[in-house]
């Protein structure tokens, strides 16, 4: 980094405290990186790249109120600029696939050192994308089995929907979920019945397994 580039700047969204510390605790240290914000769930994320303009997003999948890939999605649909790096647990190729095609531009898991963290936003600031080496390995097998992935029960689901799914799954009433997202209860109510016939759920039990099989919603 030259005297006169400027830092990468940074916004964290993850709702692991000590990790998210952590996480901070490793960028500090770099001199060509500087965090300018930080939150706990995906929706404040895309009211945060609004109000900040960050040039790179450090984005965990399972999250309160909207999940990493759908909060890519909604921030996708306003700036194409902004690069989303995708820092979870989870290495399954359906969800990296599906967060890849929700626009982020890369996909590194937790576990990775600080070193490959470091590389990996640098690689997709510079519009690069970047698959941690288990994951990649893991996607080139799947599209070596099958080219082209077939659509899953919750890629046919619109975003409305999938945020009334993932607001029923964490158990709040249809009159709750109208509120927090500034609908009218019959709204909620048809999102609710035509996301349940899409995914063939019958009951909030089998919505809730649905949910957590997805990574939805934390058990």
């Amino acid at each position: 980094m030259t005297i006169n580039e400027p830092k990468v700047r940074i916004l964290i969204c993850d709702d692991h405290t000590l990790f998210c510390e952590g996480i901070k605790a490793i960028l500090r240290e770099q001199p060509s990186l500087e965090i300018i914000g930080e939150t706990r769930d995906g929706r404040q994320a895309v009211e945060l790249v609004k109000e900040l303009k960050p040039d790179v997003l450090l984005m965990d999948v399972s999250m309160p109120d909207m999940t990493g890939f759908d909060a890519t999605r909604r921030i996708r649909e306003f700036d194409q600029t902004l690069k989303v790096l995708i820092l979870t647990m989870h290495e399954e190729e359906e969800l990296v696939a599906r967060c890849l095609e929700a626009g982020a531009s890369g996909y590194i898991i937790k576990d990775a050192p600080a070193s490959q963290l470091v590389y990996a936003i640098e690689t997709v600031q510079k519009g690069e994308r970047y698959l941690s080496p288990v994951v990649l390995k893991k996607v080139v097998a799947g599209y070596v089995k099958n080219s082209q992935r077939p659509k899953t029960s919750y890629d046919r689901l619109s975003t409305r929907e999938r945020e009334v799914l993932k607001l029923l799954a964490e158990g709040l009433s249809v009159k709750e979920i109208a509120t927090r997202l500034n609908l009218s209860v019959k709204t909620v109510d048809v999102h609710k019945y035509n996301l349940m016939r899409k995914i063939d759920v019958h009951d909030r039990a089998e919505l809730i397994k649905y949910a957590i099989q997805k990574k939805l919603i934390a058990v």
